[in-house]
């Protein structure tokens, strides 16, 4: 159980994910030979996946904002419903679904950037009124498939707009 004091807020940050090149709706062979069929991506919250798009869209855009906390040691932490992870590994993420046999979508693979290992200059910037802390990215792999894992710079760049 974490017994650190809880961060205190001091603002929000607003939040923008852009993705292009996507993979399409169909991918595979996974591990049991099967394919994966309508595929889509979504944006993390929680337990949930929200704002499907699909695997073969032109471009896929999410925006969000997110809480900006200061610790009682002044580390920056972050909180809201598309902040993961316990405080020392906060991370966004997205999650690639696929369709099953009754017709419902089930998570196959995600990917998670990771906002505690980024600088807190960018934090700061973007934390200032009209500003946008904007991640680009391409969603396909160098093997086609859809991008997954934690997701660092260069395949992910973070620009405060």
């Amino acid at each position: 159980m974490d017994r650190r004091a809880p961060a205190r807020l001091i603002g929000s940050i607003r939040v923008r994910i852009e993705g292009n090149h996507l993979p399409g709706r169909r991918g595979g062979p996974d591990p049991d030979g099967l394919w994966y069929e309508n595929v889509h991506v979504g944006l993390a919250r929680g337990t949930a996946t929200d704002e499907l798009v699909p695997g073969d869209a032109e471009r896929a855009r999410w925006a969000f904002d997110i809480d900006l906390r200061t610790t009682d040691t002044g580390e920056f932490d972050f909180g809201g419903p598309h902040v993961l992870g316990p405080r020392d590994e906060r991370h966004l993420g997205l999650r690639w679904v696929r369709e099953d046999d009754d017709g419902q979508f089930v998570v196959f693979l995600g990917a998670k950037f990771r906002l505690f290992e980024m600088d807190r200059a960018i934090f700061e910037s973007a934390a200032a009124p009209g500003r946008t802390l904007v991640g680009r990215l391409g969603l396909t792999d160098e093997q086609g498939w859809p991008r997954c894992a934690t997701v660092r710079p260069p395949l992910i760049a973070w620009t405060v707009e």
